[in-house]
C-alpha cells in the first residue's frame, strides 16, 4: 500500500478546493453593471439512463480507484468541502466589510476637497495607509489558515480513505490498488474501478 499512499499524498483531492484569492478588488464607482440578456428557455433532453456497473473480474488481482471522485462524493469529501466553504466565506466577508470602510475613507479625502485643513488630510491619510496594511494582513493570514485547513481535512481523510482501501484489497485477494491519477495508466477494465464500493465502506464507516 506504500505506492497508493504516495499517491494519495500527492494528488490535490477534490475536497481540496482551489486556495481562494482573498484580495477583494472594488469596482469603480458608478460603474455600469453588466447586462445579461435575456435567453429564450432551452428545451432539455431527458438524462441518459446511467450504464449498469460492470461486474468485477472475479480472476483479477488488482484494482482501480479515483480518489478525486471518492472524496467528492463521500460524505467524508462533502463535510470538508464545507468546512473549507465556510471558512472561505466568512475571511471574504471580513475582508470586504474592511475594503467598504476604506471606500468610505477614500471617499471622504476626495470629496472632502478644502474643506479639511491640513492636518485632518493628514490624519485621514494615515488612517487609509493603516487600513490598507490591515487589509493586505488579513488577506495573508485568511490564505495562510484556508491552507492550514485543507491540509488538515486532506489528512484526515486519508487516515479513514488507507484503511478502507486495504481491507477492500484483502476481501478481493488483490495485490495492488492503483490511483488513477498515477501516470501511466493508459487503459483499465472498467470493471476494475472500484471507487464506488470504496465510498459506500467509508460512509458506512461514520
Amino acid at each position: 500500500m506504500s505506492d497508493l499512499k504516495s499517491s494519495i499524498t500527492a494528488v490535490v483531492l477534490a475536497l481540496a478546493l482551489s486556495a481562494p484569492a482573498f484580495a477583494q478588488a472594488t469596482p469603480p464607482a458608478g460603474a455600469p453593471k453588466p447586462q445579461t440578456p435575456a435567453q429564450p428557455p432551452a428545451t432539455q433532453p431527458p438524462p441518459p439512463k446511467p450504464a449498469p456497473p460492470v461486474p468485477f473480474p472475479q480472476d483479477s488481482k488488482i484494482a482501480f480507484i479515483d480518489v478525486n471522485a471518492i472524496a467528492a462524493s463521500s460524505a467524508a469529501g462533502k463535510e470538508a468541502s464545507k468546512k473549507l466553504e465556510a471558512l472561505q466565506t466568512k475571511k471574504t466577508g471580513e475582508i470586504q466589510e474592511k475594503n467598504k470602510q476604506l471606500q468610505a475613507l477614500q471617499a471622504k479625502l476626495t470629496t472632502g476637497g478644502t474643506v479639511l485643513n491640513d492636518s485632518a488630510r493628514a490624519t485621514l491619510e494615515k488612517d487609509i495607509d493603516r487600513l490598507q496594511r490591515d487589509i493586505q494582513f488579513t488577506q495573508q493570514n485568511a490564505q495562510a489558515e484556508f491552507e492550514d485547513l485543507r491540509n488538515e481535512l486532506m489528512t484526515e481523510f486519508q487516515k479513514r480513505l488507507l484503511p478502507v482501501i486495504e481491507e477492500v484489497a484483502k476481501e478481493k485477494g488483490l495485490y495492488a490498488v492503483f490511483s488513477l491519477g498515477d501516470a501511466g495508466t493508459a487503459y483499465w477494465h472498467p470493471g476494475l474501478l472500484i471507487s464506488d464500493e470504496i465510498v459506500k465502506r467509508l460512509d458506512a464507516k461514520k
